[in-house]
């Protein structure tokens, strides 16, 4: 049942990191409670909600938030809980009464998870914001781009989800193993200026030994480098190719005809405009099936760019299983993967409040409360 198989956890519903933090631990094997606010529905991305992958794994409650009865029931489902996670702004959960404090006071070990942009506190901590703005306040935003051009958005892969989500599913679960020790719950403050900034910490070190321009398209790692970007085929299809160690260069220079020999030393930048030039003319030979045939498995260092239609069709996904369907969806199974605790394949995403009563009564909620709850709409159906 996976690695997390016996822990519980409520989550507040919310967009962007809360819930892919939500999704990573019940991909594991937790048991997740999704809350959801009878007032609100599809939030983020209008979409049907068996598109809302991010929302997989775990039933959905609808409270009425404002009724004192589901402030009550949610205190009650704290003391069953090992965790909490929330994605609101500062200030929010204690004007509700669900703040830290009186939780941990229903449930000393519980581990108190909270994700904002800027952090719960700071000067920017109550302000409005998205991915974009705190990836561009931690330098990550300023550094992603191609010579002579503005900053690229990296999707909302950096601040949501490797800043956001991850780090505070890694907090989570590293304050879930210690209250097994020390028998204590405690806040985890995950904050994504914080866990973008942590994406950047050997740029960062590279930057501080001069060894890293803070100019665009310059650099090995952000298009400069001719040995490390992506090229255009003949049949407008695009490869990407990253050889940066020699003996990789080597193998990938002789595959594609390029006689090393005859190009200047790898590091030297000046000469990277013009050895890029030659590496383009001959991608720009062939189609990408025919690099592909020539290329694939090799030390090359080389890989087809696929779109998100292609990428579960290639046979090393494939066979990996890297891609799964769920409710004719397809899309990325769990991840990492384990030899013995096994996650199972996740249900798929639920409409707010569809398993509110069935989901009480697996917490442990008493059908007659529930039936109370139901008939004055402090909890619902939607």
């Amino acid at each position: 049942m996976g690695p997390l198989a016996g822990y519980r956890v409520l989550e507040f519903a919310g967009i962007g990191p809360a819930p892919m933090t939500a999704m990573l631990l019940a991909d594991m094997g937790a048991t997740v409670l999704r809350i959801d606010r009878r007032a609100e529905s599809n939030l983020g991305v209008p979409r049907p909600e068996r598109f809302n992958l991010s929302n997989r794994g775990r039933p959905s409650a609808a409270f009425d938030l404002k009724r004192p009865e589901a402030i009550e029931l949610t205190l009650d489902l704290v003391a069953k809980a090992d965790a909490l996670i929330e994605g609101f702004r500062p200030g929010a959960m204690e004007r509700l009464g669900l703040g830290p404090d009186t939780c941990l006071a229903r449930n000393p070990r519980l581990v108190y998870g909270r994700m904002t942009g800027w952090g719960q506190d700071g000067p920017l901590s109550k302000a409005a914001g998205h991915d974009l703005n705190y990836i561009a306040l931690i330098g990550a935003l300023h550094a992603i781009g191609r010579a002579g051009q503005p900053p690229t958005p990296p999707l909302n892969l950096v601040g949501d989800f490797g800043g956001g989500a991850l780090y505070l599913a890694f907090g989570v679960v590293c304050a879930l193993l210690e209250a097994q020790k020390s028998g204590k719950g405690q806040v985890v403050d995950a904050a994504m200026v914080d866990g973008a900034a942590s994406l950047m910490v050997s740029f960062f070190g590279l930057h501080a030994a001069g060894l890293y321009s803070t100019k665009r398209g310059e650099n090995i790692l952000d298009s400069g480098a001719p040995f490390y970007d992506v090229y255009a085929c003949a049949d407008g299809e695009y490869v990407a190719v990253a050889p940066i160690e020699g003996k990789f260069r080597s193998e990938f220079y002789r595959r594609i005809g390029l006689d090393e020999a005859k190009l200047p030393p790898a590091f030297d930048q000046k000469t990277w405009p013009a050895v890029k030039q030659e590496i383009a003319a001959r991608i720009a030979t062939r189609t990408r099936a025919e690099w592909c045939e020539l290329l694939e498995g090799t030390d090359a260092c080389f890989a087809p760019v696929l779109s998100m239609a292609e990428a579960p069709k290639h046979p090393h996904n494939q066979t990996r299983g890297t891609f799964v369907e769920i409710d004719g969806v397809v899309q990325p199974g769990p991840a990492p993967r384990f030899s013995r605790t096994r996650p199972v394949l996740p249900s798929p995403p639920e409409s707010p409040g569809r398993s509110t009563e069935t989901a009480l009564k697996d917490w442990g909620i008493p059908a007659e409360r529930i039936g109370r709850l139901l008939a004055i709409g402090a909890i619902g159906r939607q």
